[in-house]
């Protein structure tokens, strides 16, 4: 018995198969923007993040932004309302 993807060529999806050197920060759209004086640093943004983009500073939580996707995950789960999600500036 064949494989039924056994017939598929390899050129059918170029996006799969050669890599990109874009990260998600690339493509973001809307970005979390953390204030300082809110941030309690409870670090439930980090436990909620998805791509693990919340790095922790001495006394506050801030954002890699070249991995960040802006999918504002951070910003609804903060208890503190200490994230917000702002336009991102065009380039």
């Amino acid at each position: 018995m064949t494989h039924p993807r056994a017939n598929i060529p390899d050129n059918l999806c170029p996006v799969a198969t050669e890599l990109s050197g874009m990260l998600p920060g690339d493509w973001r759209a809307m970005r979390p923007v953390v204030d300082r004086d809110k941030c309690v640093k409870c670090a439930v943004c980090w436990m909620f993040c998805p791509v693990q983009c919340i790095k922790e500073m001495p006394a506050w939580f801030d954002v890699n932004y070249a991995t960040c996707k802006g999918c504002g995950i951070c910003a609804n789960e903060c208890p503190h309302r200490a994230i917000a999600m702002v336009e991102e500036p065009q380039a």
